[in-house]
């Protein structure tokens, strides 16, 4: 073997290497037609950045929802737009929060509160469930907290993607898994979020 086969064998070895290596970082994209199938809502096709005039900075999270949408803000006017599920009535809430915590495949704890009323409409939750695709709480969470105090309010994942777009919750903001993960992803701790 010469110099040059030599040198194109291990280019041909290396590009497919590359092309191995890239099918195994490949996401698998969540298929939203299939969690909307049967639903009376529109069809969600997923975040999309979009023009997004606001004197917030960069990396705030703005929560608007009657749209059932959160904006997470970018620079130059710029945002990402994702669907969300937010509290039913009577459970609805706007103001200022800050991110304090973060978790992955978030453990789920419902307030005794919650426990309660859900006992009186005859379902009954549990006092914690470990985090799992099975956790109504979903991939990721992001915990919002006035000052020093818990909100109680999360922003999280679901099990239940089809409930995006509704008011279903108890004031949580739900997000199908795949985006709560991006979400997570780009948001740093402290991040001001605002709900509308």
């Amino acid at each position: 073997m010469d110099r040059r086969q030599f040198i194109l064998t291990g280019l041909a070895m290396g590009a497919v290497q590359h092309t191995a290596l890239a099918e195994t970082r490949t996401k698998v994209r969540y298929n939203f037609n299939n969690a909307f199938r049967g639903s009376t809502r529109p069809r969600y096709g997923g975040k999309k950045i979009v023009d997004y005039r606001t004197r917030e900075k960069p990396g705030t999270i703005i929560i608007d929802t009657s749209k059932r949408r959160l904006y997470y803000v970018l620079e130059g006017g710029k945002a990402i737009r994702y669907g969300v599920g937010v509290g039913r009535r009577g459970f609805q809430w706007s103001g200022t929060a800050n991110i304090r915590h973060k978790k992955e495949w978030p453990a789920w704890r419902p307030p005794a509160e919650m426990i309660e009323r859900e006992r009186r409409n005859g379902r009954d939750l549990p006092e914690y469930m470990p985090g799992g695709p099975t956790n109504p709480l979903g991939a990721r969470a992001l915990y919002l907290f006035k000052g020093k105090r818990d909100t109680l309010y999360r922003i999280h994942g679901t099990n239940a993607p089809q409930t995006i777009g509704g008011a279903v919750s108890s004031g949580c903001i739900r997000m199908i898994n795949e985006e709560v993960i991006d979400l997570y992803r780009r948001t740093r701790m402290g991040a001001k979020v605002i709900v509308l």
